[in-house]
């Protein structure tokens, strides 16, 4: 309850965007169970849960990430920015689900190749902002942090920011996979392709770096030079497990 408080405190408005996140993930949860909707070929609400819990996880990272920059007037316009480009996403995504129909590479009218391309305005629009806080790490006084706490910050910002505009090499293939059009065999719930390529384990990894480094810093290592350490093989990691992708290979083979 403190963390909550305090995080409510520090960014209210992407608290309470994310809180809703969280809350969606927790309806898309339920409505996976009772309903036999689908979208190629699987139960069609998997993708609003995963997409409505990084959403919410992402809000409420960049909101505490926010607390310790200078508290300006171009904060309190990236938090609106970054609540309307990622509500408009899960709101879309979440109504495809619902009619059974894709929301990510359904080109299939003008209107839903629209609507796709605006989605991919709105992610590049959050991945900007992300690297312009990660400039803003890079160039603020933060005596008061530990310095492997702000690199592990700095760093989980810019492989975010590298590995979120992977979608592009999904967006121009039109598809999750490499190497087939469809994923066949995948793993469960995450939906990773067992027998292709699959960008999204790398789009994963990579962006997911903006919480698993801070936190290991701060609880785990405590240290300048374990971090930096951890971090090049981190993204060793997600340059790796991205070139299996690209040459057509699946991280787990069927």
């Amino acid at each position: 309850m403190d963390f909550i408080s305090s995080l409510k405190s520090k960014n209210e408005l992407l608290f309470i965007f994310g809180l809703i996140n969280f809350i969606l993930a927790g309806l898309f949860i339920i409505l996976s169970q009772v309903t036999s909707i689908e979208v190629s070929g699987t139960n069609a609400w998997f993708k609003p849960i995963k997409f409505a819990l990084s959403i919410g996880a992402y809000s409420w990272t960049i909101a505490w990430f926010m607390s310790y920059l200078q508290q300006d007037k171009g904060i309190q316009i990236m938090s609106w920015i970054i609540t309307f480009m990622l509500g408009f996403e899960i709101l879309y995504i979440g109504l495809q689900a619902g009619r059974g129909q894709l929301s990510h590479y359904n080109v299939s009218t003008p209107f839903y190749a629209g609507l796709y391309m605006s989605m991919a305005f709105a992610a590049t629009v959050v991945s900007f902002i992300t690297l312009i806080l990660a400039i803003r790490f890079f160039q603020a006084p933060l005596p008061e942090l530990p310095n492997y706490y702000v690199w592990s910050i700095r760093i989980g910002l810019l492989l975010f920011f590298v590995f979120s505009l992977e979608g592009f090499v999904m967006g121009a293939n039109l598809s999750h996979t490499i190497g087939a059009t469809s994923g066949g065999t995948v793993i469960p719930f995450l939906n990773w392709s067992r027998e292709y390529g699959d960008p999204r384990v790398a789009h994963f990894v990579g962006m997911h770096a903006l919480q698993v480094l801070p936190i290991v810093a701060f609880y785990v290592l405590k240290d300048t030079r374990l971090t930096v350490g951890l971090a090049f093989l981190y993204t060793l990691l997600a340059v790796y497990v991205l070139i299996q992708a690209l040459y057509g290979q699946p991280l787990l083979k069927s």
